[in-house]
């Protein structure tokens, strides 16, 4: 009898981190494929050190078969294998039941009848598959330890692949093999080390996979139904598959929201009265709380004729000193919020950079968090992570400030109470090689890097001066602002705030002369300033990202916002592959740094009108009570069963929809450039083109202008078409195009002589780096 020693099997989610797993366990470890697990005769195979087997798992393969064949790698104590993503998915409406094949009102709502079942995503996931279910049913493999990322969607990974090989018997109060789980926030050996030593037992998670599924599952329940149902009353009008979803569709109906308030929005002349004094200093008019004039514009006149070159008091100086804290630290989505008003970034872009920096360079913690608070057991590491960044020298100061601290103020830092799964997102403690990393991970870890250093140091003072000036009974406002003491500003330079400032909003001054009440000024003049007011602005990707947060709701205050993140539109992790979604399904598409919805998202959002899938508050309750489900709290039965019942109205309500109340309204776009001054004709809108009227068929096809809705799989808009027709060119680089190989590029339209459409490529200096939009 041969006795072989018992070993552990791990799961990691993809290779990169089970390679790093391998690199930080004791080895040594051997690259093995499926076929070396069977016993063969021979020489036997020499080990190979941590090392090798992560130089050789990320060499280039031989051959294309080479690069298919699934690896693992085993030591004496361990066999590591991955999932390589999601290799199971929920099986579609066909697996189930032959006819649901075929898209019918009348099969509809369709509800798996015995519970659901999974399958392999793709052929490679199966191959991967049949891996992982030949190691975890070896004989000496005796446990198992779920190394996938420490997360709802990692938990949800490694449950799916468990059961895809045991079956229900997975799911049983007592596994086939014992399960335990690797939670750790950091990917550097330490961690990876302190992670194995305190593995969390497989029962504890059970919440954490319920309310994984029960997103999963939902979200399928509602997008299959709803998707069908409004592809099969709506595809005619709204053209091709309509696409429908928990998150995506409230989160397109938000934006919709917003583009219908911009064009019914009807600008509205005012006047601003702007005075200046001696001594000098500069006041604006003001009446109540108001400063602009509107109606009677010609008051602005009678204002500036009645008070220039007159005497006026100074009424009241008010001085107050103010302080400002330093922002709370970044969870994923205050990440990603920052990185697109600084640097344009998308939220994806941000994410992708921020992983890089987790798992490729050990250089940030976990960035995938909903947690902007530390817990209390990392505060004997804060001073050694802020060490690690000394030796930067754009760090150095406020490190040294840091370091310096007999105590660190930890009152808006460490909370035990905020830190579920996972801290807010901090530097590493180990060092820091900032020239390894590309310009987009500079660029995040430098924020992540600030945003650490700042929260420990004091408040931002400041002094606040009011003025109000009175001239022949107008009164004048001044406002001044001077900084007494940087505080956690200095970690940013001063720099000014990142804000958007409205522009009617009331802009502070530096310093005021020394002035007191009742002292005699003179306004030695007066002037006009004719504005239009502007309808609201766009989402960009940061205000959605806050909009998703809150569930449509306008919070900027940070502690209201923090009471809110249960109830938002999907999760941190989810947010910026909801709006790639929209913008792939071109129901929205990039215009800048703006987020603007197409006539396709504006009519699929028409045809759903008030029906509560596009209820931003209806997403966020059922947000709250998968978190409800995630602590122990919630009952998952009866939140499936409420969101079956959910599929079933929706079904009800789009197959109710009455088809004429579908059809779209095709734009007018003016005369057609090419005919219109002699004939009248003009360029109308149809379902694949913007062409001028005098086409009535193939055999009349009057004079030929026209511009294809689809140019280089991207979809363009009637005002994209406009903008052609009456610029000959866009005003900006697009987004959204794709060559001939598939691959994604940007370009600005232009309409040549002979009125086809040409691109014209932007031109990027070689200094500079990366374009900021995608």
């Amino acid at each position: 009898m041969v006795f072989r020693m018992a070993k552990t099997l791990v799961i990691a989610e993809k290779s990169s981190v089970g390679r790093d797993l391998a690199g930080a366990l004791d080895g040594p470890f051997q690259r093995r494929k499926l076929e070396d697990i069977k016993p063969k005769r021979g020489k036997k195979k020499a080990e190979e050190t941590a090392e090798e087997v992560v130089e050789k798992a990320t060499s280039k393969p031989k051959s294309r078969t080479a690069r298919d064949e699934p690896v693992f790698l085993e030591s004496d104590e361990y066999v590591i294998t991955w999932a390589v993503g999601h290799l199971v998915q929920l099986a579609e409406p066909e697996e189930y039941d032959e006819k649901w094949k075929k898209w019918r009102m009348a099969d509809l709502p369709i509800v798996p009848p015995n519970g659901f079942k999974l399958v392999p995503r793709d052929a490679k996931a199966k191959k991967q598959l049949k891996l992982i279910e030949t190691l975890l049913k070896r004989e000496d493999i005796d446990q198992v330890i779920n190394a996938c990322d420490a997360g709802r969607e990692g938990e949800l990974i490694f449950a799916y692949v468990y059961e895809s090989v045991f079956g229900s018997s997975a799911t049983s109060e007592k596994p086939p093999k014992p399960v335990e789980r690797l939670w750790i926030s950091s990917m550097t050996k330490q961690a990876i080390r302190e992670g194995f030593e305190k593995l969390r037992p497989g029962p504890q998670m059970n919440s954490l996979e319920l309310a994984a599924r029960s997103r999963s599952e939902a979200d399928w329940l509602v997008g299959m139904n709803a998707t069908r149902a409004a592809t099969i009353r709506g595809r005619a009008w709204v053209g091709g598959v309509v696409s429908l979803g928990r998150v995506q569709t409230p989160t397109l109906a938000m934006i919709v929201k917003r583009e219908r308030e911009i064009q019914a929005f009807v600008p509205e002349p005012y006047r601003l009265v702007h005075g200046t004094f001696q001594p000098p200093y500069q006041g604006i008019w003001f009446e109540g709380d108001e400063t602009r004039i509107f109606g009677d514009l010609e008051r602005a006149d009678r204002i500036v004729a009645k008070v220039s070159g007159q005497d006026g008091t100074v009424e009241k100086v008010e001085r107050k000193e103010q302080s400002e804290r330093a922002p709370l630290l970044y969870d994923l989505t205050s990440l990603q919020r920052d990185a697109n008003r600084r640097f344009g970034f998308s939220a994806r872009r941000t994410l992708q950079a921020a992983q890089s920096l987790y798992e490729a360079k050990k250089a940030i913690t976990y960035p995938r968090t909903s947690s902007r608070f530390l817990s209390g057991d990392m505060v004997p590491q804060l001073k050694p992570t802020a060490a690690t960044l000394q030796p930067i020298a754009d760090f150095r100061k406020a490190a040294e400030y840091v370091l310096a601290l007999d105590q660190l103020p930890l009152q808006r830092v460490v909370n035990d109470a905020k830190v579920d799964d996972h801290h807010a997102i901090i530097p590493t403690d180990v060092d820091h090689d900032v020239a390894a990393l590309t310009p987009d991970e500079r660029r995040i870890f430098d924020l992540v890097a600030r945003r650490f250093l700042a929260v420990f140091h004091p408040p931002a003072r400041y002094a606040r001066t009011t003025v109000i000036t009175v001239v022949e009974e107008e009164r004048f406002r001044t406002r001044g602002k001077i900084t007494l003491e940087a505080g956690w500003r200095s970690v940013y330079g001063l720099e000014p705030d990142h804000e958007r400032q409205s522009e009617d909003e009331e802009k502070e001054g530096g310093e005021i002369p020394a002035l007191q009440e009742g002292q005699t000024v003179r306004c030695i003049a007066a002037e006009i300033e004719d504005k239009m007011t502007k309808p609201p602005p766009r989402y960009t990707e940061a205000t959605l990202l806050s909009a998703m947060e809150t569930a449509g709701k306008l919070i900027d205050d940070e502690e209201l916002r923090e009471a809110m993140k249960e109830s938002g539109l999907g999760t941190p992790a989810t947010r910026a592959e909801t709006i790639e979604t929209l913008i792939r399904r071109e129901y929205i598409e990039r215009v800048g740094r703006d987020l603007q919805a197409t006539p396709k998202g504006i009519q699929v959002v028409t045809m759903l009108e008030e029906h509560k899938l596009t209820s931003p508050e209806l997403t966020g309750d059922w947000e709250h009570k998968l978190a409800d489900i995630e602590r122990g709290r919630g009952d998952r039965q009866a939140f499936m069963n409420g969101i079956a019942d959910f599929a079933k109205e929706t079904v009800e309500q789009i197959a109710a929809l009455d088809k004429e109340k579908l059809r779209p309204e095709r734009v007018e776009l003016g005369p057609c450039p090419r005919c219109g001054a002699v004939t009248g004709e003009i360029i109308r809108e149809n379902s694949k083109a913007y062409g001028c009227t005098s086409w009535k068929s193939r055999e009349e096809t009057g004079c030929g202008f026209v511009i294809w809705k689809r140019v280089a799989s991207r979809t363009l808009t009637p005002e994209i078409a406009r903008q052609l027709i009456e610029e000959r060119r866009t005003r900006e680089v697009l987004s959204g195009f794709r060559s001939r190989n598939g691959k994604p590029f940007r370009a600005r339209l232009v309409l040549n002589d002979e009125d086809k459409i040409e691109f014209e490529f932007p031109v990027r200096a070689q200094t500079k780096e990366p374009a900021a939009t995608e």
